[in-house]
This record gives C-alpha cells, structure tokens and sequence, in this order.
C-alpha cells in the first residue's frame, strides 16, 4: 500500500485511506451483549458480514462458553484487554487479542462502527478492536531509527559514552549550540558548553552514571548569534545494553525559553500586586512601580505624572483626550545603573514635552506603544533636548516603550521605559506586561490620590472644628497639640477644648470619638459643640457628662436608622459613636481645686509643683452612649504651678509597645525640666510617636494659675432691705482700693440689682463676691444665695413698678448667668474695664 504524502497539517488522501481502518476488527456491544457495530476488518477476521452479525447476542461468537465467575467486572471498568476463543464463521478456532473500551457516546451520535451499526444514541457501550492476524507492521529498520535521532523535532538529544564524551548529537542539539555534531565529536558537555551551565550539566552527568537515576536542572545558554540567553530543561538518563550494563548517558535538552519568560512575567505581576500599592502615597506608588520594572523588564524607568494632580481638587482628563505640549512632573525614577544617570529631570521636577512626543501621543491616543530610537516620536523628544540626546548616545539606548497611566478612566501620567543594557529590543510580550504592570500602578496613584483629597478634607475639616487659638483666661496656661494618624488609619475623631467659665475657673476637656474619616470629623465638632453648650450653663463634670451620653445615644441612634438594615450593627443598633471617651475638668483658681470626672477615658496626668508626675485617680466612667450607667467626680487640688496633663489614648498606646510602658515613659517626660509648655509638648509628641502614628493623638497640657487674695472680696449679707445700702458702700470701697473709679457707677447698680433680687426672691445664705482680673481687666460681680430658681429676663410692661433689674444688667455688662451649686445658686455678672494705660490718658 502506498504511504500517504503529508504535507503540514493536512493529507492529500481521506483519512480512512491513511490508517486503513479495514486492517483492524472493531466491534461494538451494548450493555446487553449486543453487536450493535461492525466494521470490514471484523468481516475480514471472521468471515461474518454485517448483516449477518448486528443485532445478534456477541456471546454466539465465542468458540466455548465462558463461565460467569471467570469474567471480570466489566460494568465497573473503563477498559479491558486479554486473548479470547472466537469461532469463524467456517468453523475454525481463533485465539485473538482484544483491546475493550467502555465509553458513553456522545449525545446524538450513533454508537455503531462500520456497516450497520444500529445502536440507539446515548446507551453506553463496549469498543472492542483487534488487529487483524498477519497484518502488524513490519519491524522498523535501523535507517528509520537514525533519521528519527537526527531529525527529531521535539528536543535536542546527545549521546554520550561512559567517559562522558559526545558520541551523537542531532540537528536541533547542533542548533541549540552553533556547533556540528563532527565539531563536538568526542569533547565532554562542559567543553562545548563553557561555563556554569556545561560544569552543571557534566556534574549531573557523573551522578547518572554513579546512581543510575535520573538527573533534571534548568540552564541558560546563548548560542552565537543570539542576542538573548535561551531557557534549557535538561534531563538525562543511563543507555543500557540487553544485558543491563550502562554503555552512557542520553542527554536531551528541551528549549523552554518561551515558557520560562512566561512564568517570569507572571512572578512578576505577582510581585508587583504585593510591592505596588503598599502605601497610600502618590509619590511612594510611582517608586514602587519603577522599582519593580527594573531590572526585570527594563534598564531605566521614568514615571511622570500630570501637573493637575498637585491640585486635589481639579478634575483630571479624561484617557485620550489631552495633546501637546505638556507639563508633566517626575514621580520616581529607577535605574539598573547605581545613581539613575540615564535621568534628565529630577525628582519632583517638571519638564515639558513637545507636541509630538512619544509622552503626548501615548496619552493622546491612550495606548501602549514600543519606539525604536528612528522613530519620529523619539526624534521629536530627543533633538530639542541636548541634555537627553546626550544621554541617549552615552548609554546606547535602543528601545523604547510608553505607557499610559490611566485609572477609572481619567489620566494620570505617564511611564517610559528604556533599554540600553539588554540587547534584546521591546517586544510585544513585553508591552503587555508593561501595560499590565502601568494598570496596576494607576489604579493604586488613584487610590492614593482620592485617599490624599479626601484625607485632606477630613483634616481641613478636623482642624476647623478644633480651637483655631486657645482663650485667654486667668486659671490656667495652656498648650496643646494635635497630631492626625497616619496613611493608613485615616483622619480621627479625637479633640481638646478650652472653655471659660464663670468666676474666673476654666473647663478643660479632652475627647475621642470613635472611628475615622469625615463621619469621625463631623461627629467630633457636634460633640465639640454640645459641650461648650453644656459648659455654658455650669453643669459639674459628672452630669455634663451625663447629658453628654443622651446626646451620643441620640445620634448613633439617627446614623442608624439612616442605613440599610443589612448594614446596621448587629444587636443594640448602635453606630459609630457608641464607644467615644471624654474627659472634662473644672479649675477654679480662687480656691485652687479641681473637679474631674471621665467617661471611658484614660486617667489625666499630674504633676506637682515639685516635680513629681503620677496619674489621677478617678472614677472610671464607662463610654458614651452606652446610656443609664453613671458617672461620677472627683476632686483633687491643684497647687500653684501644678502641670495637668490630658490626652487621648493615640499617645500612650502602640502595637509595638505596652500601654504600661507609654504611661511610665509620659510620666517621665511630663517631670523633666522644659522651658515652655509648648517644647514640652512637642518633646513629647516626638520621644512617645512614630512619624507615622496609628491612631489620631490629641494632647492639652495646663500650668495652673492662682488669684491673688487681694483680688477678690466677699462678703456676706443679711437677708434684709436694709442690708442693700451697706453692701453697696462696701463694693464701693473696694472699687476705690482696686482703683477701679470709674467702674462705679455700674458696679453698685449691679450690686444693688442682684443683692436687692436674693434678699426679696432667695433664702439665705446670701454672699456677696467681687473677683478683679488683671490680665484682661474685667470685673466679676457673684451673689450667692440658698434658693434653687433661677432667674431669667422678662419684659416689663409701662405700668410695672420693678422687673427691669436683670435687664439692666444684662445691658451694662458684657456677659452675665447663673450656675447651681450643692447649697444653692450664684448669680454673676461681668464687665469689662478699660485697661489703666487707656484711663490714664482719657483723664489726661
């Protein structure tokens, strides 16, 4: 029979013709042991026609019966083969080999072979084929196997003997190293191969022949000519002769480059998803993709980004649409070279590109592209730059590839990479990796761009909401710091407060809400603003605190009740404010004492005048928001030159150290001498913080003050109309030592007024207090009284003989209220005084 003539893939004959189906007997049987398909070669060996056998039980062609517990468990095998009995159809015995196979055919199809198969589609069956007697192909002659060691395609193959000298070698070994089979005759691996590669390769050798088992490794080689080493698998294996003994080794060598820079691509998009995008920096992004670029893809990375970026603000174009020429600002650059002297422009530096350039059009177009240095793209960049000319020429560069940074579908800049040490050029490979690479990289610039606008506004607005500069006041004086965490967490809730309160005390406060971002932001001001409220009608610390916790339930109950049921927490319902700390603190520097009470918070710091520093021990209040527990207070006094430290937990605690530790170490540094309040809070800040702190830090540190006792006066007055007119002389006389002249007039018509208002509408005690303050001359005017109302303003009508008092007093002072104490109430009134300097010269 003549042989088939092949030519690629196809043959010029039917492929029956070519693998002569009639030279095997196939059969096919249900599951019932029918025939269902026969084909010529089961005629041929067996003499039966189709006709004759489909339909028929196959058992009728066994030459004996076979008995059921000799047969194997054919439903539960996928394939079977062994010798079989079968009778021709003349009556002759045959012994033939059987090959079975149990398959399914396939929907539709038909499970006959040959002439009349008539099997119904879908029901499984059994193959059965056998080569016909006296028709196997004749042994291959030794001609045949030398062509197929000399022209396999698959690998390179040599044969060496047991000195390890090269005996055979075929074509694509002779490829593979630019040398003939008659040049490498007799030399060992590692004198064809110079090198590591060929010392590996002869080592593995020996340890075939010592052990007799297989040896595998990798190996680079570039052959000559080639600009790019090639990946080798390499596997070699003992040659043994009929009776077992090693006459040498076969060494073949498969050509893996492809596969090899496959893998190398994805490790490095693998490396590139866990260095790209660690932090949430602009700049820091741009780094990390030039740093994983190089050397692996290219010798020289730039990534420059638009100038529109500075500004968070302004909206970035869309991918495509800009043109030349353009600014552009250098985000990072990576060099294989120490230095990075293929650079022309700094970091942080601008340069500009003409119209035309390969930046301008990769982004006008927003596609990837590879430039060979004749390009008019190159051209167009370099000869306008001597300075980058200069470079282009020093370094040899010879390709070039630019890619669009693009994310959401805005336009964020650009990369370029360069090749001048690689002699392989750019190829298209490596544009989709670098285009992949680019995506990855953009998204994360993105990320961290939104993340910086978003960070910032949540500052801006944190920083609007805290005291833009600390009151003055005559209590205490003050110094305070505010740090926002880091990258990462995010901008928090935390915040101090100093408020002025009436006769000369001061409330400190210090807070942390919990969370981070705008909501933190935005809930820390609310906060911020609820107290002062409170402060403002002298509420005592623990039921400031109190109202301060309703105000919290109430609020985390509205933020919930604003979100989807499938996103509000589980359990109580409660938001992100359940959980906020505060501390609040009462100085009154007349009696020098101070009142504290905390909710969840960690305990202030003291330090006496002495220098000693310990912690306050105070009730420990539980979170806000929580609602119906109780707070309590605690009062301590407060020496002259006492230092009170509060802060949030952001400065004692850290995941790198124990919040013991960083109570000790502030103890430590709240002792030690420092010249200001101010240097000793930024001592603090940087002895106790990383650069980058986790959590958001708020720190307040108070020197308290206190008043002179030539600076307030009290007396206590009768409950008797009579007593009016002595209480005023007296307050008058205290003006005239204070030299406080010309305040008289509306000090004795407040005097009188509140005086006049305790004895007719309070109970006694009834206490008269005047405070003088020299920072910022203003008067105080206290009367304290047993009663429990308060008054409030009222307008009098025209015939009324009296309920204009507090309204004059209101009208000639500048602040004026009422705070309940344990025993009763105080009623006070504040004027400002003109300074004496000012006096003085008004007299002159």
């Amino acid at each position: 029979m003549d042989e088939p003539v092949i030519t690629g893939r196809t043959t010029t004959r039917p492929l029956d013709d070519v693998v002569g189906e009639a030279l095997t007997a196939r059969v096919t049987v249900d599951e019932r042991g029918t025939v269902t398909g026969w084909n010529a070669g089961a005629e041929r060996l067996l003499g039966y026609a189709a006709e004759e056998i489909v339909g028929r039980p196959a058992a009728e062609l066994l030459a004996e019966p076979v008995p059921a517990e000799d047969l194997p468990p054919f439903a539960q095998l996928p394939r079977w083969h062994g010798e079989l009995p079968v009778r021709h159809r003349d009556g002759r015995r045959l012994e033939i080999k059987v090959l079975a196979h149990h398959r399914t055919p396939e929907p539709g199809g038909a499970t006959g072979v040959g002439g009349g198969g008539r099997a119904g589609a879908g029901t499984r069956a059994w193959l059965l084929v056998s080569a016909l007697s006296g028709q196997q192909p004749e042994p291959l002659d030794d001609t045949l196997v030398t062509w197929s060691f000399a022209q396999s395609p698959c690998c390179a193959v040599a044969l060496y003997d047991t000195r390890l000298r090269l005996r055979r070698a075929n074509a694509d070994m002779e490829r593979s190293v630019a040398l003939t089979e008659q040049d490498m005759l007799g030399l060992r691996v590692n004198e064809i191969v110079d090198g590591p590669a060929g010392d590996r390769a002869e080592q593995s050798m020996a340890r075939v022949l010592e052990t007799g088992e297989p040896q595998y490794n990798e190996n680079f080689l570039r052959a000559a000519g080639e600009k790019r080493e090639h990946a080798w698998s390499v596997f070699m294996s003992t040659l043994r002769d009929a009776t077992g003994e090693v006459r040498g080794v076969c060494l073949t060598a498969h050509d893996m480059t492809e596969q090899y820079w496959a893998r190398k691509r994805l490790q490095l998009i693998a490396e590139a998803g866990r260095r790209i995008g660690t932090t949430l920096d602009v700049m820091r992004t741009a780094q990390e993709l030039a740093d994983v670029t190089v050397p692996e893809l290219a010798d020289f990375v730039s990534v420059d980004l638009l100038t529109s970026l500075d500004d968070l603000h302004e909206p970035l174009p869309e991918a495509g649409t800009l043109t030349g020429p353009l600014v552009l600002r250098r985000a990072a650059h990576q060099s294989a070279t120490p230095g990075a002297p293929e650079a022309v422009v700094a970091l942080g530096d601008v340069d500009e590109y003409p119209e035309g350039s390969a930046p301008v059009e990769t982004l006008r177009s927003g596609r990837a592209a590879v430039y060979g240095m004749t390009h008019p793209a190159i051209t167009a960049l370099v000869a306008r730059d001597p300075a980058r000319a200069s470079r282009v020429r020093e370094f040899g560069v010879h390709s070039v590839m630019v890619v669009p940074l693009s994310a959401r579908g805005t336009t964020l800049g650009v990369a370029v990479l360069v090749r001048h040490r690689q002699p392989r050029i750019f190829q298209q490979d490596d544009l989709v990796l670098a285009e992949e690479l680019a995506a990855r990289a953009a998204v994360c610039i993105d990320n961290a761009r939104r993340y910086t606008r978003e960070r910032g506004t949540a500052v801006m607005l944190q920083r609007s909401l805290l005291p833009q500069r600390l009151p003055e006041q005559a209590a205490v004086e003050v110094a305070s710091r505010y740090l926002p965490a880091g990258a990462h967490a995010g901008v928090g809730g935390d915040w101090f407060d100093v408020i002025p309160l009436s006769g000369a005390r001061v409330a400190l406060v210090v807070g942390d809400i919990v969370g981070h971002g705008i909501h933190a932001s935005a809930t820390m001001g609310r906060l911020r603003t609820a107290v002062r409220t409170l402060a403002d009608i002298d509420l005592p610390p623990d039921e400031l605190l109190t109202h301060l916790d309703d105000i919290v339930a109430r609020l985390s109950t509205e933020r919930e009740g604003d979100r989807p049921a499938a996103d509000r927490s589980p359990g109580t319902g409660a938001g992100g404010e359940v959980g906020t700390t505060c501390l609040y603190a009462v100085y009154d520097p007349i009696s020098q004492r101070c009142t504290l009470a905390r909710a969840g918070h960690p305990l202030p710091a003291v330090v006496s005048p002495d220098g000693i520093a310990d912690l306050v021990d105070l009730p420990a209040g539980p979170p806000l928001g929580l609602g119906g527990l109780p707070f309590e207070s605690a009062e301590i006094d407060l020496p002259e030159g006492s230092l009170l430290a509060l802060y949030t937990n952001g400065l004692i605690e850290s995941p790198d150290r124990d919040i013991d530790d960083g109570i000790l170490r502030l103890r430590r540094l709240l002792s030690g001498p420092e010249p200001t309040l101010n240097a000793l809070c930024d001592r603090i800040l940087t002895d106790l913080l990383p650069p980058r702190p986790p959590d958001d830090v708020a720190l307040l540190v108070a020197r308290t003050r206190a008043l002179d006792a030539s600076q307030v006066a009290t007396w206590d007055v009768p409950s008797d109309p009579s007593a009016v007119a002595q209480t005023r002389k007296d307050a008058l006389a205290q003006l005239e030592a204070w030299g406080l002249e010309d305040a008289a007039f509306v000090t004795e018509l407040v005097v009188s007024e509140l005086v006049t208002n305790a004895i007719r509408h309070a109970e006694p005690p009834i206490q008269l207090r005047l405070i003088h303050l020299t920072h910022d001359s203003s008067l105080i005017c206290e009367v304290f009284d047993g009663g429990n109302t308060a008054p409030h303003l009222r307008r009098a009508r025209s015939y009324d003989e009296g309920g204009r008092g507090l309204l004059l007093v209101a009208q000639l002072t500048q602040r004026w209220g009422t705070r309940q104490t344990a025993k009763g109430k105080t009623i006070w009134a504040e004027q400002h005084l003109e300074p004496a300097s000012t006096r003085d010269l008004v007299h002159e």
